[in-house]
């Protein structure tokens, strides 16, 4: 007992100087859900959603700041976890933005937030918007990021992915670029994105621009999404787009929803999904949710509203609804 205790008592003999520029943070979403693919399937499951446990530190060194990150994935429902599977860099920041080097989302990526009402839960708009083989919202590895400070509400963002494993490919063409428009002002938030990836990458080429943008209105938050993509494969081409609303009704209670449709380039493949859901936030950091949502799928297609950010992830049924309800919780930490 005495051994086990003796690295807790080091960490608190350190100057608390030593420590200041430390933190531990982290989430933890976890939803009992029942699913129903819309054929033979209709079970009750447990699912953790996206949490995660990570480590920021960051010191300042005449005039900039380094900074540094890692983030795992931890799953709530079967205890497993996986070392720096989330965002991981190391960089820097001043005056200039910020410069840093890693495994992080992309600029792409984070510029569905404005109009991300489900994120992490069932009905998250990554059921459609990263569906098939060619999908996007990514987070690349061996990637240099850019982002400029911000003028006055608006922010650049540049990354470039260098390659995909460890080393190269010895033809090369397996390089992403991905860049972001971001611009806030007041109640208005927009987002413009553009992404590419080279030939050899493990989705093949692909292009694809996406715009998401939101208006608050006194208690009322309007939404709006808009995604194409270009595949070199035909076959995986497609467009998303849809609307979305939230009301705060109270000063802890709101209720949301999000239409999604995915019109994609084969015959009979195209999706729709329909979300629902009400929320209570104890606090900053405490929330509880209940979601309704579905997805109708052509007579080629088998789409969920529960594939994305979630443990739980049964296949769909091509040509039939898909649908769950969720209640969760998410404590961030």
């Amino acid at each position: 007992m005495k051994k086990a205790l003796l690295p807790l008592a080091i960490l608190a003999a350190l100057p608390a100087v030593a420590m200041a520029d430390v933190q531990i943070y982290g989430r933890a979403n976890i939803s009992v859900d029942l699913l129903d693919d819309g054929a033979d399937f209709s079970e009750v499951a447990m699912s953790s959603n996206s949490s995660r446990l990570g480590f920021r530190a960051s010191r300042e060194f005449d005039g900039i700041t380094a900074i540094m990150q890692i983030e795992q994935e931890i799953d709530y429902s079967n205890q497993g976890s996986n070392w720096a599977s989330r965002d991981t860099f190391a960089g820097v920041r001043g005056g200039f933005g910020m410069v840093r080097l890693g495994k992080f989302d992309t600029p792409f990526k984070r510029a569905r937030g404005p109009a991300n009402l489900f994120g992490d839960q069932l009905g998250d708009m990554r059921n459609l918007t990263r569906a098939g083989a060619g999908r996007f919202d990514e987070r690349t590895p061996n990637t240099v990021h850019y982002q400029t400070p911000d003028f006055n509400g608006l922010q650049f963002n540049l990354a470039y992915s260098l390659h995909e494993g460890t080393d190269p490919s010895a033809d090369g063409d397996d390089n992403a670029w991905s860049f972001s428009v971001t611009y806030g002002v007041g109640d208005f938030e927009i987002a413009g994105a553009y992404e590419s990836y080279d030939e050899n990458r493990s989705q093949g080429g692909r292009d694809a621009f996406r715009l998401a943008a939101s208006y608050k209105i006194s208690d009322v938050t309007l939404v709006g999404f808009y995604q194409t993509i270009d595949h070199d494969n035909d076959t995986f081409d497609s467009d998303v787009f849809g609307v979305g609303a939230s009301w705060s009704f109270t000063e802890k209670m709101s209720v949301k929803g999000h239409w999604l449709r995915r019109s994609a380039d084969p015959a009979d493949s195209d999706s729709d999904m329909l979300a629902v859901g009400l929320e209570y936030r104890a606090g900053r950091q405490l929330r509880f949710y209940g979601n309704f949502a579905m997805v109708a799928n052509d007579d080629n297609v088998a789409l969920t509203p529960w594939a994305q950010a979630r443990t739980t992830n049964r296949a769909g049924s091509a040509g039939d609804t898909a649908s769950g309800f969720s209640l969760g919780m998410r404590f961030d930490f």
